[in-house]
C-alpha cells in the first residue's frame, strides 16, 4: 500500500469541515483478527459531523495519551505565525548559540569531515521545497534541483521523507539519488547503480519489497484553525482505533498513521549506510538536514554514533539533537552549492598535485 494525502481545511465561514475521508486498501497490516469498518464506494470511510458530535464528550486514550496532549503536541510541532514571532524574539539568540547556522559554521564543517566520505542525507518538504498549503503543490525550484543534481555528483545523496517512494521521486525527478519513502520504509537506490557504492544494489531495493511496509497516511491541517485541532484530532483517533496495528504520530502541521513497526528515518539512514559499505567504518561523514519532528530519529542517531551531524532547518527556535541550523530551503540550497564548490576545488587541487 502506497502512502496517501488527506488534507483538511476550513470552510469559507471559517467553520471546520468535520468530515474527514480517509483512503484505505486491502492491506496486511490491518490485524485479521478486527472486524473492518465498512467501507463506502470508491474505497473511502468517512466520518460524519454527528458521529463526531457524539465522541466529543468521550475519553479517547490511545497508548495511555489523552486527546488533550496530542493537541499540546501538535502545536509544539506545528507553531502558528504568531507564536513563531514571539519565539523568535525571546528565544533566537541564545538558541542560535546552541545550533549555530551551517552557513556560518561551512569553514569548521569541512575541516571535521577532512578525510573521510560526505554521505548526504535530505529530507524533501521544508527541506528542498516550501511548506504549501497543499502537500500536492510542494515543488521544488528548477535551481534547487539542479544542486541536488549536482551534489549527488559530489557524494552518495539520499532523499528521506515522509511521502511514498513514487510521489517523492515525481517531484524530484533525478534516478542518481537514494530515495527513501514513508519514513524509510520503501527504499530504492539510483536506477543505474551509484560509483559510490561499497553494498549490494540488491541490498538497498530489497527493502521496498517487503510488503507491510509500503503504507503510511496523511491527514494534512495546515489549513485549519488552531482552535479546531482539538477536533481534529478526536476525529482522526476515532478512525485509528478501529486499526490496531496502526499509530499515530504527528510532523509539521501533519498527523500520520503508520504500521506498528519499528522503523523511522533514523534507522533509514543507518540501513543506508550499511548498505553503502559504511555501516563499521570511521572513514565516513554523514550529513542529515530536515525540518520535521520526525527528522530527530535521524538526528539522535548521528548523535549516537559520534559521526557526521543533523542540520535542522527551522525559522523558529525547537528542541533538537542537531548540531547546525539553516532557516529556509534558500538557506539548504545555498549551503548545498557551497559544498559542491568545496568539493570541486579539491578534485580540482588534488589533479594539480
Amino acid at each position: 500500500m502506497t502512502k496517501q494525502n488527506v488534507v483538511v481545511s476550513d470552510t469559507d465561514s471559517q467553520i471546520l469541515n468535520m468530515a474527514i475521508s480517509v483512503a484505505v486498501s486491502n492491506s496486511t497490516i490491518f490485524s485479521a483478527a478486527a472486524e473492518r469498518p465498512p467501507i463506502a464506494p470508491g474505497g473511502y470511510i468517512s466520518i460524519s459531523r454527528k458521529r463526531l458530535m457524539n465522541l466529543k464528550n468521550l475519553d479517547i486514550i490511545n497508548g495511555g495519551e489523552r486527546i488533550t496532549s496530542w493537541v499540546d503536541s501538535m502545536k509544539a510541532s506545528s507553531p502558528t505565525h504568531i507564536q513563531s514571532t514571539t519565539c523568535l524574539m525571546k528565544g533566537q539568540s541564545s538558541w542560535m548559540l546552541q545550533h549555530p547556522s551551517a552557513l556560518d559554521m561551512f569553514e569548521q564543517i569541512i575541516e571535521a569531515s577532512q578525510g573521510k566520505q560526505i554521505v548526504m542525507f535530505l529530507d524533501y518538504d521544508g527541506t528542498l521545497s516550501p511548506i504549501v498549503e497543499d502537500p500536492d503543490r510542494a515543488f521544488m525550484s528548477d535551481s534547487m534541483r539542479n544542486t541536488v543534481k549536482k551534489l549527488a555528483g559530489c557524494f552518495p545523496t539520499a532523499i528521506v521523507s515522509g511521502r511514498c517512494r513514487d510521489k517523492v521521486y515525481k517531484f524530484v525527478r533525478l534516478a542518481e539519488l537514494y530515495y527513501a519513502g514513508s519514513h524509510g520504509m520503501d527504499i530504492k537506490g539510483p536506477a543505474k547503480g551509484s560509483k559510490y557504492k561499497k553494498g549490494s544494489q540488491d541490498q538497498i531495493n530489497s527493502r521496498s519489497k517487503s510488503g507491510e511496509q509500503q503504507f503510511c497516511l496523511s491527514v494534512h491541517f495546515r489549513c485549519v484553525d488552531e482552535k479546531k485541532w482539538s477536533e481534529l484530532a478526536l476525529q482522526v483517533k476515532s478512525v485509528l482505533k478501529e486499526y490496531p496495528k496502526l499509530r499515530l504520530s504527528q510532523g509539521r502541521k501533519v498527523l500520520e498513521i503508520r504500521p506498528t513497526i519499528k522503523w523511522d528515518k533514523g534507522k533509514a539512514l543507518e540501513f543506508l549506510l550499511e548498505s553503502l559499505g559504511y555501516a563499521n567504518c570511521n572513514d565516513v561523514f554523514p550529513v542529515y538536514i530536515g525540518d520535521d519532528r520526525t527528522d530527530e530519529d535521524a538526528f539522535k542517531v548521528l548523535r549516537e554514533r559520534g559521526q557526521g551531524f543533523g542540520i535542522l532547518v527551522s525559522k523558529t527556535p525547537k528542541e533538537t539533537s542537531a548540531t547546525y541550523s539553516l532557516q529556509e530551503p534558500a538557506e539548504v540550497m545555498d549551503f548545498l552549492q557551497r559544498l559542491v564548490e568545496w568539493k570541486r576545488q579539491s578534485v580540482r587541487g588534488q589533479a594539480l598535485l
